[in-house]
């Protein structure tokens, strides 16, 4: 019988996300600011995934993400899907889902829109049963897949 050993090492403390495509797993790293923290982060791209075939995995040791951390990624990967670990155990296991608005994370499609000529916050009424954005200053919608991050 052979054993498999594990390619990411196993977390005493933390939060791990997983199921994110491989083209974006960077894109959510910098989301996350993870350059910037001083906790012990693992990365793991291309790895095998019987849901997703290859899949992006992201765990972060002692960290713990808001709602507010984890609503900026699902306009990116709405299909993410975040464990919180606490002495090597899981004790909880969710899917990362889009909010009911968005502040500050997406840039306006709309070049006339006053948040993309006025320094502002921007404001994102999310439709989730067609996965679109909608302008609260201008209308635009666009579509979830094709949005520029702010």
């Amino acid at each position: 019988m052979k054993t498999k050993d594990l390619l990411v090492a196993a977390l005493e403390n933390g939060s791990v996300i997983d199921h994110i495509p491989c083209d974006r797993l960077f894109t959510i790293a910098k989301l996350l600011e993870l350059e910037k923290s001083e906790n012990p982060v693992t990365i793991g791209n291309n790895l095998e995934s019987k849901k997703m075939g290859k899949k992006g995995l992201i765990k972060v040791a002692d960290k713990y993400f808001t709602d507010q951390e984890l609503s900026r990624l699902s306009v990116v990967c709405p299909d993410m899907q975040l464990t919180v670990i606490r002495n090597y155990e899981v004790t909880e296991k969710r899917e990362i889902a889009l909010p009911d608005s968005l502040t500050d994370v997406v840039q306006c499609a709309n070049p006339v829109c006053i948040t993309n000529n006025e320094p502002m916050h921007t404001l994102f009424i999310v439709d989730k049963a067609s996965r679109t954005l909608r302008c609260h200053y201008c209308g635009k919608t666009q579509k979830i897949g094709n949005i520029k991050l702010k």
